[in-house]
């Protein structure tokens, strides 16, 4: 079953748009944030031509076969880098709900099936001058996408490969926005910083990020990684930033 409006408005009771296609869901909840719209309102589309990742990559929505909505909230200015946490932290509980295993999150917030990945965050900050205005979190999830015969197939992968049955996606979207819910309530807590990094699986690995490769130290309250590379000295990115702090002598 396709989604539409009827569909949907028997799962959300939050303000929503939707859109049976879409350039992005992004550009849409932006437009919607700048004329006024409430926190918690949601873009939701079935299908998104032209939507973005992280440095401006490319994300295809292709139609009847993924989630892809844009979520507006209001968080303090020094949150802002936390909303990847909630992102990534959100699609960990809704892979692990529908029974998928060997979870995990690669830094910042791509969340990976058995080392596959089966979701793409972009939050995007609207500013008034230097007054921040809002954000929108936009999430895409790849439920029945095929990656069969696709140069991804071994880099991503679909929750209903994972777990072998069909999924509701109405259904997932209501969850999925539920544990939205649930971890941006948390947003200035230690217990969302601990719980991503508990379920981060790039610490103590090789990483490479902007261009500098070494082992992942950790990963702060903010969202950034520590990084040293093979000179000892150390770095940190977060984002889309990097930049060196110290030699590992000086790092303590």
């Amino acid at each position: 079953m396709t989604l539409s409006q009827s569909i949907l408005e028997r799962q959300l009771s939050r303000p929503f748009k939707y859109f049976d296609q879409v350039d992005s869901s992004n550009d849409v909840a932006k437009a919607w944030l700048a004329a006024g719209a409430p926190e918690g309102a949601v873009v939701i589309a079935n299908e998104q031509t032209r939507g973005r990742g992280r440095k401006g990559r490319s994300w295809r929505t292709p139609p009847n076969a993924a989630l892809a909505l844009s979520l507006i909230l209001k968080p303090a200015e020094a949150h802002l880098t936390r909303l990847n946490m909630v992102a990534a932290l959100s699609v960990y509980d809704l892979a692990e709900e529908v029974g998928c295993e060997a979870l995990g999150i690669k830094w910042p917030n791509d969340v990976e099936i058995d080392g596959r990945k089966v979701c793409g965050v972009l939050p995007e900050a609207l500013w008034e001058a230097d007054r921040l205005v809002g954000a929108v979190l936009g999430i895409g999830v790849n439920v029945r996408v095929d990656f069969g015969r696709s140069p991804l197939r071994d880099s991503a992968i679909s929750l209903e490969d994972a777990v072998n049955r069909r999924l509701d996606r109405a259904q997932l979207i209501a969850s999925l926005l539920r544990r939205l819910e649930h971890w941006y309530a948390q947003i200035a807590a230690p217990g969302l910083h601990e719980t991503w990094k508990n379920r981060l699986m790039s610490l103590n690995r090789a990483v490479a990020v902007d261009g500098v490769a070494g082992v992942a130290l950790d990963a702060l309250p903010d969202g950034s990684l520590l990084i040293r590379d093979d000179k000892g000295r150390i770095h940190q990115a977060g984002s889309g930033e990097l930049y060196a702090l110290s030699d590992e002598r000086g790092a303590r």
